[in-house]
């Protein structure tokens, strides 16, 4: 899983970083509003995790930002602001969690892991597919009888995409809106080409072409 995290406490940031390293996931790490937009323009994340107060642009006013933009990128508010006019607009921006400072570690661990399941429908890093073939998440690793496959980024983020949305179409526009990056260009071809590599991985009859406005993994 990979994770933007905007933090201005540089001490904070770094205990945070590790952690999370530690479990396995990927961080990015910055520490102004601007850093993480540029950030968010050039890379996909699993995962926003967001302090709220911040010289500029504070979080609420960012995240707020991407949902207007269409990012539904799952998030957290990290803040020391507690009361119930801050918990609520923090919701209402679109936050997914809310965590009042300080907090454990583990805690943090716990709200990142309930989003997971969330959205994969799983608390584990590996997740079933199939009888023979395992995905972690994590890695982006394709076990197939056993054998692993790393997958690159557009390949792992495309089947993120289809695992989070299994059995339904997804649209040609939902994948280039969340596969690719505001800033790179796309097309037709290059989509196949991944879908093709996917296929060749897991098997022809795991993602079906939908009357060529989609793909569903089934």
């Amino acid at each position: 899983m990979k994770i933007l995290y905007l933090e201005d406490d540089i001490n904070l940031s770094e205990t945070i970083v590790e952690f999370l390293q530690e479990e396995g996931f990927g961080v990015v790490y910055v520490y102004d509003s601007e850093e993480a937009l540029d950030k968010l323009y050039h890379e996909n994340f699993d995962l926003l995790i967001f302090d709220v107060n911040l010289d500029g642009m504070n979080g609420f006013e960012l995240l707020k930002s991407l949902r207007d933009a269409n990012i539904k990128t799952p998030a957290i508010f990290t803040t020391s602001r507690n009361t119930i006019d801050d918990l609520a607009r923090g919701y209402e921006v679109g936050a997914d969690d809310y965590l009042k400072k300080p907090f454990a570690l583990k805690e943090l661990l716990f709200r990142i892991k309930a989003i997971i399941k969330r959205e994969y429908k799983t608390s584990q890093e590996l997740l079933s597919l199939y009888e023979n073939i395992v995905f972690n998440i994590n890695t982006n690793e394709l076990i197939v009888n056993e054998e692993k496959t790393i997958l690159n980024h557009k390949e792992s983020e495309l089947l993120k995409l289809l695992i989070k949305n299994r059995n339904q179409c997804v649209m040609f526009d939902t994948i280039f809106e969340n596969v690719w990056s505001f800033d790179e260009i796309h097309s037709d071809m290059s989509l196949r080409t991944y879908i093709k590599n996917l296929r060749s991985i897991i098997g022809k009859d795991k993602i079906v072409s939908i009357k060529k406005v989609g793909y569903k993994l089934v």
